[in-house]
């Protein structure tokens, strides 16, 4: 009797489950045990641009958004090396300076020794990947901190770009340049943006199917069609009015494109692959993911090459964006938005928890108060103040929910 009412009761749940309000249900119940996910990053997205749009009508203009989104790639491809980083519960304190030394690699090539602008782009990306690989060799091998490993970093390579920039100190980018063009000035026809849009709809929709299949093949509680096709209807209509909003004025910029297939390619590899589980595990609990067979020293490896990577790209879109490689490259608050950006979208410093698409919240929070304040003609000591109580409410909410999963864990 007792094995009959349980599984009656699992039937009622994996129903419930199964509709729209299940879905629904789903998410209060996973934040109930401290699994918010993404919700307080939007939440607080909406509160910053209701006030900001407020103070100034100017603010969610057309054009204001899509200057928005072209400031957000740069720093947010770094974010998005930082999110892997933390994942396993590292960190990497010399993106800054990688991205301003990939910068100055990438003009000193392209402009000084005349080499084509796909090798300059090459070079420094090869150069951000083997910087990251040195840091995975010394943290495998003598197992020196992560934060003194990076830390050491920011030091050297920030006087690698001054020696590699020379006397000049600053070096400028070909205004005519597809390099530059492509930051500056390169957006999506409107038709190809709705195609995307469409595409990205299509995607959601066959992908849930897939994997609502696979569990019900499995037993398991699954999406049914209708929260699916709601879902992916969902998006199309948010995208679309986007592509629509943004394209009142210059529309969708290439390279906030590139940095968005650069997140959802990482979503893919992090949650549908292999590896991408294994960096979760290893993220949770290091020595349960080595006991079960995960290569950890690799997993490190792949984490670090990858920031350090993502560091290079970003250097590389901010110098085109600037059209310019000088001393300040990668300085000032680079760092300290990057790492911001992943902890605000979701990202646990103690790893395990986050995915990708916090790097893009998180940097369009940032970006988003740096813009309106802006706006506002306030002082950047303020934008400093309030960019850091937002990262303290983001850390405060990450304790908060780990230790509420720690005692729904328990009970």
């Amino acid at each position: 009797m007792t094995t009959l009412a349980t599984d009656q009761q699992d039937e009622r749940l994996r129903s419930r489950k199964e509709g729209l309000r299940g879905a629904l249900a789903d998410v209060v119940e996973r934040a109930r045990g401290g699994d918010l996910g993404v919700i307080p990053v939007v939440v607080g997205l909406i509160v910053i641009w209701t006030v900001l749009q407020i103070l100034n009508p100017v603010f969610l203009s057309s054009a204001n958004l899509v200057n928005l989104t072209l400031e957000s790639a740069a720093v947010g491809v770094i974010a998005l090396g930082v999110v892997c980083v933390l994942l396993v519960g590292q960190i990497d304190l010399s993106v800054g300076s990688v991205s301003g030394l990939s910068g100055a690699v990438l003009a000193v090539l392209f402009v000084g020794e005349g080499l084509p602008v796909w090798l300059a782009v090459a070079a420094s990306v090869v150069m951000g990947a083997a910087v990251g690989w040195v840091y995975g060799q010394l943290f495998n091998r003598f197992g020196v901190p992560s934060f003194v490993i990076t830390l050491a970093g920011l030091l050297a390579f920030l006087g690698l770009q001054l020696y590699v920039l020379g006397t000049k100190g600053s070096i400028n980018l070909p205004f005519d340049s597809g390099l530059v063009n492509f930051a500056q000035l390169d957006f999506v026809p409107d038709w190809l943006s709705y195609t995307f849009a469409a595409v990205a709809a299509v995607w959601l929709f066959v992908s849930g199917l897939l994997h609502a299949r696979a569990r019900a093949a499995a037993g398991l509680s699954a999406r049914s069609m209708s929260a699916l096709v709601t879902r992916s209807v969902a998006l199309l209509a948010v995208l679309a009015f986007v592509v629509w909003y943004l394209g009142r004025t210059r529309g969708v910029g290439w390279m906030f494109v590139l940095f968005v297939a650069l997140v959802l390619i990482m979503h893919y590899l992090l949650s549908r692959t292999r590896w991408g589980r294994a960096v979760y595990a290893v993220g949770g609990n290091v020595e349960a993911a080595r006991r079960a067979g995960i290569n950890v020293k690799a997993i490190y490896t792949s984490v670090f090459v990858l920031c350090s990577t993502f560091a290079a790209v970003g250097g590389i879109l901010a110098a085109a964006r600037l059209a310019a490689a000088n001393q300040s490259s990668g300085g000032g608050d680079v760092n300290l938005n990057a790492i911001a950006a992943a902890v605000i979208g979701g990202t646990s410093l103690f790893g395990g928890r986050g995915t990708a698409f916090g790097a893009l919240l998180g940097i369009i929070v940032i970006q988003s108060i740096s813009s309106g304040l802006t706006l506002l003609n306030l002082d950047s000591s303020i934008r400093f103040v309030v960019t850091g109580v937002v990262l303290l409410l983001a850390v405060i909410v990450d304790s908060v929910s780990r230790r509420s999963r720690t005692s729904h864990g328990r009970a």
